[in-house]
């Protein structure tokens, strides 16, 4: 079976997502060894959780992508989209954890937070629409 150049680089982020994800564990595992409380910051926390749930959820984008009957133009643009958000949030919480700024990144939302994840909203929900709806589209 040959994958579509849409599907493959899909899978491609998934495994990028899911060494990032690895690599935050290891981040997250020092900062428990060294803490007073054996705990990590909030964040990096988040980071490393977020990025093992996005790594299988882009895994599964790639089979909506495979399974799509729309072009792979479209199918390649509408997983870019989901996976730009997926990764755009882990960044966000990396860059906090980094920081050690906030325990709560919304204690203080400030309207550009809100309008991007209004932003996300629209894009890993419309991305994912578009993909699921070009599988539906294939099955009938």
């Amino acid at each position: 079976m040959e994958l579509g150049i849409d599907t493959t680089m899909t899978l491609l982020a998934a495994g990028v997502i899911f060494l990032l994800a690895l690599g935050l564990g290891v981040w997250k595992y020092r900062q428990m060894a060294t803490s007073e409380n054996h705990l990590a910051h909030p964040y990096v926390d988040i980071a490393h959780r977020a990025a093992l749930m996005y790594a299988f959820a882009t895994a599964l984008i790639a089979v909506f992508v495979e399974l799509s009957a729309w072009p792979t133009g479209v199918n390649l643009t509408a997983a870019a989209v989901v996976v730009f958000f997926f990764v755009a949030a882990i960044g966000s919480y990396i860059l906090h954890g980094a920081r050690r700024d906030t325990d709560n990144q919304f204690a203080h939302a400030g309207v550009p937070l809100h309008l991007s994840m209004a932003a996300l909203i629209v894009g890993e929900i419309g991305g994912f629409a578009v993909l699921f709806s070009g599988f539906v589209a294939g099955l009938l």
